[in-house]
């Protein structure tokens, strides 16, 4: 079996036709409760076969298996081309066509970038440590373009009404950028609701990125369409891909 366009997230941005992405949402999978049923996580607790035949189907949508990475929230950022077993990382890029890149979520925000001409694509996974261990700016170094050809999407996240986060998390942000303060509102004591997607788009245009789409689909409130770790503690994953056409 493969997945429907309903099972799927295109990104709505002005890629060039060279650029193909797809996200995966929970739906189209095998997988029972809680993973049900599109889980793409082989290290969350669901059976390993259940995996492999949502990894399969998602396989039918895309020209090579994805280039699986093993992730840490950290900001280390790979050739894709070069990954032939999964390893640590949290983003990945590629100029080859036909190499997928993929990033695993459940509420971190993944990032896809391409160049406009359509010769270089990333995918980055960026919840906040990510983002605090500056994840997309070693993601937009290793795509070495001008940051100003260059487009993102940000996939869906946990939302800024769901994002309870403490002072550490705050002042790593604004310890690095006064400006990140406006994306942070005060949750009571020592608590704030923080917005994942503005954060991203401050680290983005700080590093010149030419344009930001995206944003704004949360994982937490839509239950039926996204995994949350952060609602349901034991949940499975959704997968973001992007590569260049053949």
């Amino acid at each position: 079996m493969t997945l429907t366009d309903a099972d799927l997230l295109v990104p709505d941005w002005p890629a060039h036709a060279a650029v193909r992405s797809l996200v995966t949402t929970r739906s189209g999978g095998v997988s029972r409760a809680p993973y049900d049923s599109l889980n793409l996580g082989i290290a969350v607790g669901d059976d390993p076969a259940s995996v492999r035949e949502n990894r399969a189907r998602l396989r039918t949508r895309l020209p090579a298996e994805p280039r699986w990475l093993r992730q840490v929230h950290g900001n280390r950022v790979v050739d894709a081309a070069a990954v032939a077993t999964p390893v640590e990382a949290d983003g990945s890029f590629t100029t080859e066509a036909g190499i997928v890149c993929v990033v695993q979520m459940a509420d971190c925000m993944p990032v896809l970038l391409a160049d406009r001409a359509g010769t270089r694509v990333a995918a980055a996974h960026a919840g906040w440590r990510g983002l605090a261990g500056d994840v997309l700016g070693n993601t937009v170094r290793a795509l070495d373009t001008d940051p100003a050809t260059l487009i993102a999407w940000m996939g869906p996240a946990i939302g800024a009404s769901a994002f309870e986060v403490g002072d550490d998390v705050r002042d790593a942000f604004v310890g690095h950028a006064v400006e990140a303060a406006a994306a942070f509102v005060p949750h009571g004591p020592g608590k704030w609701l923080a917005d994942l997607f503005l954060l991203a788009r401050q680290r983005l245009a700080a590093l010149g990125v030419g344009a930001i789409h995206g944003g704004g689909l949360c994982t937490v409130s839509d239950p039926k369409r996204f995994f949350s770790h952060r609602r349901d503690r034991v949940s499975g994953r959704m997968a973001a891909t992007i590569w260049l056409a053949r």
